[in-house]
């Protein structure tokens, strides 16, 4: 068969081919490094996670227990019951205070309660971990995707904490698990214009009301996932901060598919035939978050694959696009972009999804299934949980890359890659210290997940 002249002329000039896409990717990591040296650099402090009392651990029989007492019907229970023992999640993740009493105490009031414990706790701790003065600080970043209260959740920090007068604060509401580093990306952002400041960003959910109690299966899976936690971070673009610093922040890449019907549908909040309001996880969930992976990997990959995969992938596209037969498309190597892979502890099903496309090893997983087995999804905080994991572990040696991906309602996957500045040792503050050495564990998911999703509507 008589190959296209362009493709004939590439192969029989293999070393020509090389040079062409050798110039191209080093003038392409020309830019990408000459846009990097303009901009200021910015800086992970430190972070802290919120832990709490031990009178609010719940097992999963406890949770079906709860769910008995609130009169579900033995079917759900069942579905309940498989979910949780295949979910991921264990026996030792916290759930609100409002959700173990007996009714469950489901008001705002409850629902502001929890949010101050949770933020003021891990803000709290930060504080006490970097000893910075709150007037140092000038952008406040907080994101909560279901509970919105007036004055914002922002204004409630700002006043806790006397915060500025001239503060550049933003609420983030909306945006699902991936808000957290969508909160990351937005400090960066300021933070390259902003000289001399540091910014707070705070990433936490509100169980009490987003729970469901309705009867609907698609619905009563958030109930089952999600679990009391949050987070806070302190970046700087201080100079000065630098020696004091854990990490440097070098990329935070975000994609969104809400323009196809697909993706925008796939988690939606609304109210079910009984007026109950809830999240709904359809079947669409997976095909919309493989289409928004594929879409952001495509960004993300050109800013951290290696040189050597970067050349292998281009080569492949290119005799893909000029031959005429079918030939399979080169899938780059993205374990070798991080020393450190901490996905969002979304459930077990997504993770094992999620590692056998990018081909990590389960010792990359290790972090996000022992976070979802110990502290349950605490949605767009649980990143954090996975970064405290491996410092648990004195995992994190100087010079190594750390990964953060999260995906969102939307649908939306966001990215932020930091680079270590010093050898990471575990602190006492460390909410795995009490129980480090007891992980890893088996995470005893047998069989598949049960998906009882609805189909997505149609607009």
């Amino acid at each position: 068969m008589m190959l296209p002249l362009k493709l004939n002329f590439l192969i029989t000039h293999p070393h020509l081919t090389f040079i062409v896409l050798l110039l191209s990717t080093l003038t392409l990591f020309l830019f990408q490094f000459l846009a990097a040296k303009s901009r200021r650099r910015v800086f992970l402090v430190d972070f802290a996670c919120y832990k709490p009392p031990e009178s609010q651990k719940c097992s999963r029989e406890s949770v079906v227990n709860r769910a008995r007492q609130h009169g579900y019907s033995e079917e759900n229970l069942s579905f309940m019951a498989k979910v949780l023992q295949r979910v991921g999640v264990g026996d030792s993740s916290y759930v609100a205070q409002s959700i173990m009493c007996d009714p469950p105490n489901l008001t705002m009031e409850a629902a502001r309660e929890e949010s101050e414990s949770v933020i003021f706790g891990a803000v709290d701790a930060l504080l006490a971990k970097t000893k910075v003065d709150c007037s140092e600080i000038g952008i406040l970043i907080v994101n909560c995707c279901v509970f919105s209260v007036f004055p914002s959740l922002s204004s409630v920090i700002v006043n806790r904490y006397k915060l500025r007068e001239d503060i550049s604060s933003y609420n983030i509401t909306g945006m699902g698990c991936s808000a957290g580093l969508r909160a990351i990306g937005l400090a960066k952002q300021l933070l390259e214009v902003h000289p001399n400041a540091c910014a707070l960003v705070v990433s936490t959910e509100n169980t009490t009301s987003s729970a469901y109690e309705g009867s609907e299966r698609s619905k009563i899976l958030v109930n089952c996932l999600f679990r009391i936690g949050g987070s806070a971070v302190l970046l700087s673009n201080k100079p000065s901060q630098r020696e004091s610093s854990k990490y440097e922040l070098l990329h935070a890449v975000h994609t969104q598919t809400a323009s196809s019907d697909v993706s925008y549908r796939s988690i939606f909040r609304e109210e079910d035939a009984e007026g109950f309001t809830g999240v709904t996880i359809n079947k669409d969930l997976l095909t919309a978050a493989i289409l928004t992976i594929e879409q952001h990997m495509k960004t993300l990959g050109v800013l951290i694959l290696p040189l050597s995969e970067q050349l292998l992938f281009v080569k492949s596209y290119i005799i893909q696009r000029l031959s005429q037969a079918k030939i399979r498309p080169y899938i780059p190597k993205f374990n070798r972009c991080a020393e450190h892979f901490l996905p969002h502890v979304g459930g077990k099903p997504v993770l094992d999804e999620l590692q056998k496309n990018l081909g990590f090893t389960d010792a990359h997983m290790e972090a996000s299934t022992m976070t979802l087995h110990r502290f349950g999804n605490t949605s767009s905080s649980s990143v954090w949980y996975e970064l405290a994991y491996v410092e648990a572990k004195d995992r994190v040696k100087k010079g190594d890359r750390i990964w953060h991906i999260a995906f969102g309602s939307g649908f939306k996957c966001s990215s932020v890659i930091w680079r270590a500045l010093v050898d990471v040792r575990a602190e006492e503050e460390n909410p795995w210290m009490s129980d480090i050495n007891d992980y890893p564990v088996d995470s005893d998911n047998d069989g598949s997940f049960p998906y009882y999703f609805q189909p997505a509507k149609q607009q």
